[in-house]
């Protein structure tokens, strides 16, 4: 179950009112507005304090005519560790909720939205193939370890590598440890290769074949040396260089309220199908 599942309790199709003032029925809510919302009618356990709510982004979309989207990062503190929790907030006419339904199909809007990359993630120290002035960006947050990245990652990154000029490749490190603990290590090992400019070591990854819950840095090592050739110690992937880089990808995950993998974005808009950049190489 993930953390977010623990925390929130949201309500289907139901809306809520956030103010009987509101002087426009198209005005954004006030963040105070948005916090009493958040507080009353999405956090439900007791132990849990809502410190504060960030909009990342304001959209719209064809489909919702008359709504505005906000796409938010709650500030929680829960059982002593201050966490950040993102959030869809559907908002019209002095009225807010959590989940807009489709009755003829089921369809819930929130499934397709999420924030715009911002310019500043596309950066060199994330840019793994391509050129950066290349006709299309394409930014991933990728788990060599998770099996739909194995089926998903390697053919874009060979599209990347084989059409330099049309995609730009920007790789973001998202391990999902309470799943496969061992890419804890795994990432780590990616960002140092990448960073010496031994960009193969992140391809062989995904075909590494490890136990996914091992966490024994020795005989994991030995494993990445057997198979992609390359060798590193423990107190490198311990330094504060690769912890920070690897915290500052989980932060820009939750930045563009990402929270699984593969996670595709071709030109800064999310591409939920994951297959998009076929498109771009034709």
């Amino acid at each position: 179950m993930s953390l977010m599942s623990k925390l929130l309790t949201s309500t289907l199709i139901a809306t809520i009112a956030l103010s009987a003032n509101v002087e426009k029925p198209n005005t954004i809510p006030s963040n105070e507005q948005l916090l009493q919302y958040i507080k009353k009618d999405i956090v439900k356990n007791p132990q849990v304090n809502v410190k504060g709510i960030e909009v990342i982004e304001t959209k719209t979309d064809k489909a919702l005519p008359g709504w505005n989207i906000l796409l938010t990062n709650m500030d929680i503190e829960y059982q002593g560790k201050d966490v950040k929790v993102p959030e869809t907030i559907f908002v019209k006419d002095g009225l807010a909720t959590g989940h807009l339904v489709n009755l003829k199909d089921g369809h819930d809007y929130r499934e397709d939205i999420k924030p715009t990359v911002p310019d500043s993630m596309y950066n060199d120290a994330h840019l793994l193939y391509g050129n950066k002035d290349a006709a299309h960006k394409v930014l991933l947050f990728s788990d060599p370890m998770c099996p739909f990245c194995r089926e998903v990652v390697p053919d874009i990154l060979k599209a990347a590598k084989e059409h330099p000029d049309k995609i730009a490749l920007y790789y973001y490190h998202l391990p999902l440890l309470r799943i496969h603990p061992v890419s804890g290590i795994l990432t780590r090992v990616m960002h140092q290769a990448q960073a010496e400019g031994k960009k193969d070591v992140v391809d062989k990854m995904y075909s590494l074949k490890v136990d996914p819950r091992n966490t024994d840095m020795t005989k994991v090592l030995a494993k990445v040396k057997e198979h992609t050739g390359y060798s590193t110690t423990a107190d490198k992937l311990d330094g504060k260089a690769e912890k920070d880089a690897i915290k500052n990808d989980a932060d820009a995950a939750a930045r563009l309220m990402v929270g699984g993998t593969p996670t595709v974005y071709i030109d800064g808009e999310w591409d939920k199908k994951r297959d998009g950049y076929k498109k771009l190489v034709k």
